[in-house]
């Protein structure tokens, strides 16, 4: 599995998250599922930064389910109390058992009527202990989600691969070196996106140098910013500044420093 940190601006401030590998029956629909719990003291919060992966989540919580679409910009979440969630990061093909417009969950959610989802998944985390705890609900949320789903076409798998050759390839860089790898055309491409996704393959590609960028400045605080911005595909330093003032709202010497103060 790719680093349980990815797209987490500040994992010293995660008061407990695990990731955990989806299972067979649903490895075409689920790239993994993540569980936060946090135990807050009373009067305060824990505020949770994140470069959210370019993919929709569903998330069941205690009071209720949701699916939230792709972001395309970082956010926040302020965490107080005590609490939980499991959630789904769902791969493309998954997308479309939720909503017929991707796009129109950019930078939002929709409540996903799952009782029978809600119902299992809280229970298990409400009354079982530790590991046991998440990896029952887990398999809950499995069952549920086979299910739901149907056979797997072939154009959904062909949105699957994109989103794994732009997530894991640094190489591509372009649209078009994307069209090449999966012998496709950018049109191809572009519509399978907007069905299954609801990002351009261009998005896709800026989401993945940023969050490796980010992630790179964070976990190698002697690097040069300027050898960052090259190895991630970036014409220079300034582009990359661009970017991390666009897309997170600081520059990666802020944000180097915000680390490194936690």
């Amino acid at each position: 599995m790719e680093s349980s940190f990815r797209g987490i601006l500040y994992p010293a401030r995660l008061p407990s998250f695990h990731r955990l590998p989806a299972p067979a029956p649903v490895a075409d629909l689920v790239q993994w599922f993540w569980i936060p719990e946090w135990d807050i003291e009373p009067g305060r919060t824990s505020r949770q930064h994140l470069i959210a992966y370019p993919g929709s989540n569903l998330v069941v919580q205690p009071d209720g389910v949701a699916c939230s679409g792709p972001a395309t910009k970082a956010a926040h979440r302020d965490l107080a109390g005590r609490g939980w969630a499991v959630g789904a990061l769902l791969r493309p093909a998954a997308v479309p058992l939720f909503t017929d417009d991707p796009a129109s969950l950019r930078d939002t959610e929709l409540s996903v009527a799952a009782e029978q989802l809600h119902l299992s998944v809280s229970e298990i985390m409400e009354t079982h202990d530790g590991d046991t705890r998440r990896a029952r609900a887990v398999d809950a949320f499995v069952r549920w989600l086979a299910c739901l789903a149907g056979p797997v076409s072939e154009e959904a798998l062909l949105a699957n691969r994109l989103m794994d050759v732009i997530g894991s390839d640094a190489s591509v860089v372009r649209v078009e070196d994307a069209a090449s790898v999966l012998a496709v055309s950018q049109r191809t491409l572009q519509r399978v996106a907007k069905k299954y996704i609801g990002l351009s393959p261009a998005a896709l590609i800026r989401r993945r140098r940023l969050q490796d960028a980010a992630e790179q400045t964070r976990l190698d605080p002697s690097a040069d910013l300027a050898a960052i911005a090259a190895e991630h595909g970036y014409a220079d330093h300034a582009h990359l500044t661009n970017d991390f003032q666009k897309y997170l709202g600081f520059t990666p010497s802020t944000y180097r420093r915000a680390v490194a103060a936690d």
